[in-house]
């Protein structure tokens, strides 16, 4: 739930006059060689300009080309009327696929900087935190801090954990992240959005019927979070999304299913995106997983839909490679999906 800015005031502690003073000479001596010097110092605009939607400090994987991590996140909030602020846990100059990539690491320490950074300018109020690929412990201890300082800030912080730690029965994380994030990170998380692969790998669980999957998520729920959604799940020739939102602790949730078409196709950023949108949709439908999942899951097939169609277009079979998503040419349909998949409940 969105707090108004008068309470976003008081949940965070401004600078009192004296510290404005400092800051402000300290500006000013950083300024007198320009004609600029006497400006002030900028406004908090988590504050001043509080966004209508809200604000994301979104922790993900980041590449030069191609649309995975936050590049596959950040623009879908941004139309879907979010403030995003990115940190890439790692930059890579495109994804791993390809035959050869390049880039660099962020540990935790580096992390840490970025969030002191923010802090020392009253900078860290944000509505949402969203993680993604996080590839070592270090780090992933370091996303903890991150969780309760922005926690301590504003209480009613919405934390959306992507899991990402592997698919198809094979990890791509070392082993020592599944502990970590089943014991220390899914207690902290408002929406967990695994893939089948992870559930089990949080779980213990063998996810091999509808019935194992909705008990999967029963156990996930026993862990922490509200609201599960296991973003795929393949079960013969069948492949679906399955949710569940425990609206009171303790008490039975509300579960769902959504069908998906199979696409003969591999396409990259899949998952970053379906939990973007998931962030998206549920912030606007708070107490509707089910329809917040509609709305993800009909934005994401217009995407591959026009992404086939594209690559087509210019002679590629998109069945011999992994695809980048069309997203900058998917706007419309994520700012304005038509629903065309719908959710069934379980009774």
């Amino acid at each position: 739930m969105l707090v108004a800015a008068t309470t976003q005031t008081q949940l965070f502690q401004l600078p009192s006059r004296t510290q404005w003073r400092r800051r402000l000479k300290i500006w000013k001596d950083r300024s007198s060689s320009s004609s600029s010097s006497s400006m002030t110092p900028p406004p908090i605009l988590s504050l001043a300009l509080p966004s209508g939607t809200g604000r994301v400090l979104s922790i993900q994987s980041h590449t030069v080309q191609g649309y995975v991590g936050n590049k596959s996140a950040v623009f879908p909030l941004q139309l879907l009327g979010f403030d995003v602020d990115p940190i890439k846990s790692v930059q890579f100059s495109n994804h791993t696929g390809y035959p050869t990539f390049k880039g660099q690491v962020l540990n935790g320490q580096q992390l840490w900087e970025l969030i002191e950074g923010l802090e020392a300018n009253n900078l860290l109020y944000y509505t949402h935190l969203l993680t993604g690929y996080i590839g070592s412990v270090s780090f992933l201890d370091t996303v903890l801090r991150v969780a309760d300082k922005l926690r301590s800030i504003n209480p009613n912080l919405q934390y959306v954990c992507d899991p990402v730690m592997g698919d198809e029965g094979k990890l791509y994380v070392p082993q020592e992240l599944v502990s970590v994030y089943r014991e220390k990170v899914v207690p902290v998380a408002s929406m967990l959005t695994p893939n089948q692969f992870e559930a089990e790998q949080l779980t213990g669980f063998r996810i091999d019927s509808e019935s194992a999957g909705l008990e999967a998520c029963n156990i996930l729920h026993g862990f922490g979070p509200s609201k599960v959604v296991i973003t795929s799940v393949h079960l013969g020739d069948s492949l679906f999304l399955l949710g569940s939102h425990q609206k009171v602790k303790g008490q039975p949730p509300e579960q769902f299913k959504i069908v998906i078409p199979k696409i003969p196709a591999y396409f990259t950023g899949t998952g970053d995106l379906t939990t973007a949108l998931l962030l998206g949709w549920s912030n606007k439908y708070p107490d509707n997983l089910d329809k917040a999942s509609e709305f993800a899951v009909s934005t994401l097939q217009s995407s591959l839909h026009r992404t086939i169609i594209d690559y087509e277009s210019v002679g590629f079979d998109p069945s011999s490679s992994s695809l980048d998503i069309r997203l900058v040419q998917s706007q419309e349909d994520i700012r304005s999906p038509m629903v065309n998949f719908k959710a069934h409940t379980y009774k």
